[in-house]
């Protein structure tokens, strides 16, 4: 079996959301590097006795690839350990298109996102019809470029659920811009640390969001969910409809 170095989405932070393959990673691995100002120590806790655990939080995408480089040029067995869902906001590509220039394999293995989690939180579906079938994952704009034609005005237009991560130092221009577009009453889940040990979430209005954050000193790790399908119940799915034929139902 080809040796290969590992990406593995731990979720957002508490250890009971890890997939049982991305427990059975980190138990066997020799080398586990991980972004400490995003992975809490519990999840570390698993690594077995003599495995190296090593801090990327202050290290440049240069020192952290010759690390992995390194260590797996050493036969190690070599894990990269990615808040969430490697496949959002990860700088996933960056590191893998690296390894592969020195003819490195690698696997990547998907992750709870925080998104789903504050959602859950709440007992909130995100898609319910006649309401929204769409959930948008975006950010706004900062020192990290955005696509002109990915703008959050431009996204808002839809109103649909919107998940916002990244973006609570530009809170006060993003609300202003979702007020365009959705009512001023439009329910928000605001989470912060979710699923870490003092992590919350809260369910607020679209008009008080910008307020709230500034009122809890939000700055980072805080995700928001906006969407018209929170709190809405009044449209029922067809799928446990009993006037609707599907394919499973013997009508």
């Amino acid at each position: 079996m080809d040796r290969k170095i590992s990406f593995i989405g731990v979720g957002p932070g508490d250890p009971d959301l890890l997939t049982i393959k991305a427990l059975k990673k980190i138990e066997s691995a020799d080398v586990i590097i991980w972004t400490d100002s995003l992975i809490p120590e519990k999840i570390i806790n698993f690594a077995q006795e003599g495995a190296e655990t090593i801090k990327t939080g202050s290290l440049t995408l240069e020192k952290i690839t010759s690390i992995m480089i390194e260590k797996f040029n050493e036969g190690k067995t070599v894990i990269r350990l990615q808040d969430g869902d490697p496949c959002l906001f990860g700088a996933l590509r960056e590191q893998i298109e690296i390894l592969t220039q020195n003819k490195i394999g690698i696997e990547v293995i998907p992750g709870v996102s925080a998104f789903q989690i504050a959602a859950a939180y709440n007992e909130a579906e995100l898609t319910i019809p006649n309401i929204t079938q769409t959930i948008i994952l975006t950010r706004a704009g900062g020192r990290t470029g955005m696509p002109e034609k990915e703008s959050l005005k431009d996204l808002a237009k839809h109103n649909s659920s919107l998940c916002l991560y990244l973006s609570a130092r530009h809170i006060k221009s993003s609300q202003e811009t979702l007020l365009e577009f959705y009512p001023p009453e439009t329910k928000v889940i605001v989470g912060y640390r979710v699923s870490w040990d003092d992590g919350w979430t809260s369910l607020i209005e679209l008009k008080d969001m910008a307020k709230f954050t500034l009122d809890k000193k939000l700055i980072r790790t805080t995700i928001y969910i906006i969407s018209p399908a929170i709190c809405n119940s009044t449209n029922r799915s067809n799928l446990y409809n009993p006037s609707y034929k599907h394919l499973f139902r013997n009508n």
